[in-house]
């Protein structure tokens, strides 16, 4: 099952060129460059073959290189790339149009376009600033909201992600993340962990700490994504919206790797039967293409011409890739990342009989996090290991990428077929059974 000449030659010089050019700051994992890829399969430059269990991070929703993806692509490039914000062209409108009709929430939605999350991101703290005339607002540890310098405020999933930046941007308050398998807050009689987190919200930070007519927003990914791939209980969600209700507080949802038909659902919160105010989209949003989304109620989107825009809003090339990919979401993959995702996560509780390194598994539709852990009482961080079942994993021909502390992710294309997760999951237990015996 081991490839045993990895990395290639072709590999070696990418990695030795790319070292010359291209910034440090770059988080690489394994010496993977890629040739070319079709659905869930990718190569390598020198000729050998993947599974791609992480889809690009989450983004390559239908697969890589989907025909029409490619097709809509080549089809508005050969009638304009680009023309600028300042002026109108009807793939965005009609990609605006399809975002209202999805957006999860009853009221008309906006939608301002973006070249990536944490733009969207972005783009919702300045919209809630607006809105609401307030300027503070409530974020969560562990989350990853991106690296500009508002996003990256909210973001503390790592320390070294606000390592030499500071002043960040003012007006931050973090709460704990809703964590089922390792609370921090003890909860009261007949109380869920998620109510017992917004509990905290209201008696530790609004009454000692920061007032609630100066929050602005809550900002919050509907399931963490770098943080663990962590599923918030059932819950967490009607008791902050409850909450933001109280304080007239918008309640902003991070759904750049959680939606577009990833769990199963368009968006992650249409589990929890609550609706936000604010959305921010990317990653799945066009299949690979630089695009994404803040998509807002339209009386909350009631800013005044010239007070947010770019240039590259509604990039035709991105919003055709968008309309492709929404489309084959809708008639295909929603479905088939709700079936898949359930037997693959059926798939891995079978493993995790047979592994005791593995703590827990959880996750909605096709995005899957596995927890691992030295020991299941102590649920002691396996960080080692984890990032050595990753490794193996690619030696043996699957990519995946680890979150959290000791967590790997399952993030394949929504495309993907119950054979590939057959075959994927076959080298994932190889790679944890030859990784366990290295280090256990």
């Amino acid at each position: 099952m081991e490839k045993s000449n990895l990395p290639g030659p072709k590999t070696q010089a990418i990695i030795e060129r790319d070292h010359k050019v291209i910034s440090p700051s770059y988080p690489r994992g394994y010496p993977f460059a890629m040739d070319h890829g079709k659905g869930t399969e990718v190569w390598d430059v020198d000729g050998n073959r993947f599974l791609d269990f992480m889809g690009g991070i989450a983004v390559v929703a239908t697969g890589h290189s989907h025909p029409k993806v490619v097709k809509a692509i080549q089809e508005q490039a050969e009638k304009f790339i680009h023309i600028s914000s300042d002026f109108y062209h009807e793939k965005w409108i009609e990609l605006g149009e399809k975002l209202n009709e999805i957006a999860p929430f009853k009221e008309d939605a906006l939608s301002f376009m973006t070249n990536s999350g944490t733009e969207a991101v972005e783009a919702a703290i300045k919209l809630a600033r607006y809105h609401t005339k307030r300027a503070n607002f409530i974020g969560f540890t562990g989350a990853f909201h991106g690296r500009t310098m508002g996003a990256v405020t909210f973001t503390a999933s790592k320390a070294k992600y606000h390592s030499g930046f500071y002043p960040l941007m003012n007006g931050v308050t973090h709460a704990p993340y809703p964590n089922p398998y390792r609370p921090v807050i003890e909860r009261r009689k007949g109380e869920d962990y998620g109510e017992a987190v917004v509990r905290y919200i209201e008696e530790e930070i609004i009454a000692q700490i920061l007032p609630a007519k100066e929050v602005a927003g809550v900002l919050v990914e509907t399931i963490q994504g770098e943080g663990g791939y962590i599923v918030p209980p059932d819950g967490f969600y009607p008791a902050l919206r409850k909450f933001c209700d109280k304080h007239g507080i918008m309640l902003i949802v991070d759904e750049v790797q959680s939606g577009m038909g990833r769990t199963g659902k368009w968006w992650a919160i249409e589990h929890f039967g609550v609706e936000p105010d604010i959305v921010t989209s990317a990653k799945g949003i066009a299949s690979g293409m630089p695009l994404g989304a803040c998509i807002a109620r339209k009386s909350v989107m009631d800013w005044e011409i010239g007070t947010h825009g770019n240039t590259y809003g509604g990039n035709p090339i991105s919003c055709a890739a968008s309309l492709a990919t929404i489309d084959l979401i809708e008639k295909e993959y929603l479905q088939n990342a709700k079936e898949v995702g359930e037997y693959t996560k059926d798939a891995l509780t079978e493993i995790q009989a047979r592994h005791p390194s593995m703590g827990d598994v959880r996750g909605k539709g096709l995005m899957i996090g596995v927890e691992f852990v030295t020991d299941r009482e102590t649920k002691d961080p396996a960080k080692k290991l984890t990032e050595r079942v990753v490794d193996l994993a690619f030696e043996r021909g699957l990519l995946m990428l680890s979150c959290g502390q000791s967590v790997i992710r399952i993030a394949p294309p929504l495309s993907i077929s119950k054979s590939e997760v057959d075959e994927g999951l076959a080298m994932f237990e190889d790679a944890l059974t030859h990784a366990e015996k290295e280090l256990m």
